[in-house]
């Protein structure tokens, strides 16, 4: 077995992947700095492998994520989420983030070379979807992390040309003033020297600002503005309502834990009412006793929301005609069938998207994203 393997050579695999990444030109692995990476990833990939010869092997989905690259909540792509970040605070290049992965596949596959070791193609499958997904998840993470230094950035070389505006513009309307004090006090004429100045000084204050209205209308062009608000906050007020609804239909109503420092952007009013919406249709076909699963999560400049439920899975052509006003795919007709339309509406009016995952003989998984911000003051 791979795990096996795995677990009794983990010393061996992690020495390796220090050796290797010592190796490259600027770059040392401390122990702080591979906290989330290597070792972590490794201790998941372990754990993933002895469920998958368990009777429930899809239960290791919740730690290493699905296959096909789909962005859900898992171990895996929380760890390696940290990893990326950390390796930009450090000052390395998005390359780093690969290779360490890479480093890992490379040692397992040398060592089991060496000792002999035979491992099933089903494992092989498992390796490469724990590398897909924290590959990914490290990656997206980094970029998005760059993304907010770059905007600092920005923001800081806007806040500059800010104050050499306004100095400039207090130049302008200082000279201006000292003219035409000059002018008023001697009462001379505007058509000579004095008044020229007055007139350059008008004409430079004139285009300055002509100029910074055609930097605001840019501005305004390429950026929305949206308003942050925190999304555990969202999601406790979202889940204090549902639990009385999943209680009187006989169901469990799960949340995941939200990272505090997680915020969201958009209308918090429409917001609420897309993903209660969503939340009252998975209660409403979810089969009794069973769970609702509510999970919110960062994935790179993305916040993403899970509605998870039992419903048993769609019926056929269901997801192509399950947002359209007025349509109800389930045999209970209460309602409308208004609650998705009006879910999706909110969001895409909030800059998101909304998705459903079809899970056959199981249920589904409606996925809410939205545009991800900074934690406000």
């Amino acid at each position: 077995m791979m795990y096996e393997f795995l677990l009794n050579n983990k010393f061996e695999l992690e020495q390796r992947c220090r050796d290797k990444v010592a190796k490259r030109p600027g770059r040392s692995a401390s122990s702080i700095q591979l906290q989330n990476g290597v070792p972590l990833f490794l201790e998941q990939l372990i754990k993933t492998l002895e469920i998958e010869q368990t009777s429930n092997p899809l239960a290791s989905r919740a730690v290493s994520g699905h296959a096909g690259g789909a962005s859900t909540l898992s171990e895996v792509g929380a760890s390696a989420a940290q990893h990326g970040k950390a390796l930009l605070q450090l000052g390395f290049s998005v390359d780093e983030v690969v290779h360490d992965y890479g480093d890992l596949c490379q040692s397992i596959t040398d060592l089991a070379v060496e000792r002999d070791a035979p491992f099933q193609i089903d494992e092989f499958r498992t390796l490469n979807r724990c590398l897909d997904n924290a590959i990914a998840d490290a990656v997206n993470e980094f970029s998005y992390q760059k993304e907010l230094v770059i905007a600092a950035q920005v923001a800081i070389e806007l806040n500059e040309r800010a104050g050499f505006f306004a100095h400039e513009l207090r130049n302008a309307l200082g000279t201006a003033s000292l003219a035409f004090a000059a002018a008023k006090a001697g009462n001379l004429s505007l058509h000579g020297a004095t008044g020229t100045i007055l007139e350059r000084s008008l004409a430079s204050l004139s285009r300055m600002i002509d100029e910074s209205l055609v930097d605001i209308r840019l501005v305004g062009q390429q950026a929305k503005i949206l308003t942050a608000f925190s999304l555990a906050d969202f999601i406790e007020e979202l889940a204090a309502a549902a639990q009385l609804a999943a209680q009187a239909k006989g169901c469990v109503l799960t949340i995941g834990p939200v990272d505090r420092l997680l915020a969201l952007g958009g209308s918090r009013e429409m917001l609420l009412s897309a993903v209660a919406n969503l939340l009252q249709n998975a209660i409403k076909f979810t089969h009794a006793g069973t769970e609702v699963r509510l999970t919110a999560y960062g994935a790179a400049d993305k916040i993403q929301i899970d509605v998870a439920d039992h419903c048993g899975g769609l019926p056929p052509d269901a997801e192509a005609t399950m947002f359209l006003p007025f349509a109800q795919a389930g045999t209970d007709r209460n309602g409308l069938g208004l609650g998705l339309t009006i879910a999706q509406q909110s969001v895409i009016a909030c800059g998101g998207s909304i998705k459903v995952r079809n899970l056959p003989q199981l249920g589904c998984v409606f996925t809410v994203s939205l545009p991800r911000l900074a934690m406000p003051d």
